[in-house]
């Protein structure tokens, strides 16, 4: 074969360059043979790129723009979750259906906070997969595009000058290489958690659209399987928590924003262990990619936390906490006259306590442990203000972000509780530290000192 003059002019990085663009540029879906011999000057065996290729080209082509390939997410969700999954009986929807209609009774005599405008629903698990799963790529994303903007960095700090130009002409491929492991990490996450959430609020985060409030009846009954509390009283239970959980979503739109946004924050600050990536590297077979799936699924390649990070980590507990804390204290008005109230609240606790839902989903995506102590501070905090301001005062808190509590107030609920108290009474609440520098500013007594002139020399 004679070879064009432009050819034997290409350098060996052009020619990798070319390569590149043919397979994952959209101009077919094969290779040349004659192509892949090329390589061989290049120190790369052919056979083991064209492996490596067809592995790549697949998840390139799914990427689209963001490189992260969520219909592959939603492929391996669905497939876990449809494993073993089973419809729902004509039996089981009307045994929840008339558990959620007395749970919406007892929960209006226990919140001020409206009744729902949908009617709630039973669900199968591939159905939670695909009504969550947009709220779970909404999560994810922030996460997804750290990593993958701080692996391409890392690898063009580790690149050498003469080949800056081929690292970043091949940067959306990498993307789409991390992209497409974290979706199948993502997928496996979402598939296996559809096998164990027992209701729409189980995971602690707003996964249902505003105002929806569900429970999957074959998750339920393996749920209670093994408790011998009668099932009437259980799925009583397991109803009000979670109109309680839709409920107060839909009072507090601003909520939702809220947790996705301490996630960002903790995104904000993901970067590489350089140093991990170059002993990856240096032992890495493209043709077996397992070891770096490995890699980014376990967090290996990330360093430990910034301290930022941790602080939005500690915000982010603390809203939860905040959070399945009101519940709790709600759910536990609602159903004292069930007389397995305090078992069934007793074998969710113990679920947090091992690692429940919602504990793995936010480990899976942003490394949070979240302590079953804070929400038991959390919710005697909300108890505390229950029996100092009534129901009312308590509900007023989800009114707007400014009033919510905070994780001061946790820490120490009768300082809340004086504050709210003295306001029922018509009293100015007696002034914080924050008051009192605001009010220096404002008097001018904080005003900074004007910088002297230049003494003449």
């Amino acid at each position: 074969m004679v070879d064009s003059n432009d050819e034997n002019e290409q350098s060996p990085e052009d020619q990798f360059q070319d390569l590149i663009r043919q397979l994952f540029g959209g101009e077919g879906g094969s290779v040349d043979p004659e192509q892949l011999a090329q390589l061989r000057g290049m120190g790369i065996d052919p056979a083991m790129m064209q492996t490596v290729m067809q592995h790549l080209q697949g998840a390139f082509a799914a990427g689209g723009e963001t490189g992260i390939s969520w219909d592959l997410a939603q492929r391996q969700a669905l497939h876990i979750a449809n494993q073993d999954g089973l419809g729902v009986t004509d039996g089981q929807r009307t045994d929840l259906d008339q558990a959620f209609s007395l749970a919406s009774l007892w929960l209006s005599e226990a919140t001020t906070i409206s009744d729902l405008a949908s009617v709630p629903r039973t669900m199968t698990r591939g159905g939670w997969v695909e009504a969550t799963l947009p709220v779970w790529q909404e999560l994810a994303e922030p996460v997804a595009t750290s990593i993958a903007d701080a692996l391409t960095a890392a690898l063009s700090e580790q690149a050498p000058e003469d080949m800056q130009g081929l690292v970043q002409g091949a940067g959306r491929l990498m993307r789409t290489v991390g992209g497409s492991l974290f979706a199948s990490q993502l997928g496996q996450v979402v598939g296996n958690l559809s096998k164990e959430v027992v209701s729409g609020g189980d995971v602690g985060i707003p996964l249902m659209p505003d105002g929806e409030a569900v429970i999957l009846p074959q998750n339920f009954a393996d749920f209670g399987r093994d408790l011998a509390i009668p099932h009437d009283q259980l799925a009583l239970y397991i109803a009000t928590r979670e109109l309680a959980h839709a409920r107060l979503f839909r009072h507090a739109r601003w909520l939702r924003l809220h947790v996705l946004s301490q996630i960002t924050d903790f995104a904000r600050g993901i970067h590489v262990d350089t140093e991990a990536l170059e002993e990856l590297a240096s032992r890495f077979d493209p043709s077996q990619p397992d070891e770096l799936r490995s890699a980014l699924e376990s967090g290996a390649l990330l360093p430990t936390r910034s301290a930022a990070q941790d602080a939005a980590l500690v915000r982010l507990e603390n809203l939860l906490a905040t959070i399945e804390g009101w519940v709790d204290v709600v759910t536990a008005a609602a159903t004292s006259r069930l007389p397995s109230a305090d078992r069934v609240a007793e074998v969710v606790r113990r679920r947090r306590a091992v690692g429940g839902p919602a504990e793995q989903a936010l480990s899976s995506l942003v490394g949070l442990e979240l302590r079953p102590r804070r929400m038991r501070e959390a919710a005697a905090m909300w108890q505390a203000v229950t029996d100092a301001v009534g129901v009312a005062g308590r509900d007023a808190l989800w009114d707007y972000p400014d009033l919510m509590p905070t994780a001061e107030d946790i820490d120490d609920p009768a300082a809340l509780v004086a504050r709210l108290e003295a306001r029922a009474r018509g009293e100015e609440p007696a002034p914080d530290e924050m008051d009192d520098a605001l009010a220096r500013l404002l008097a001018g007594e904080d005003t900074p000192p004007e910088p002297e002139d230049p003494r003449p020399v």
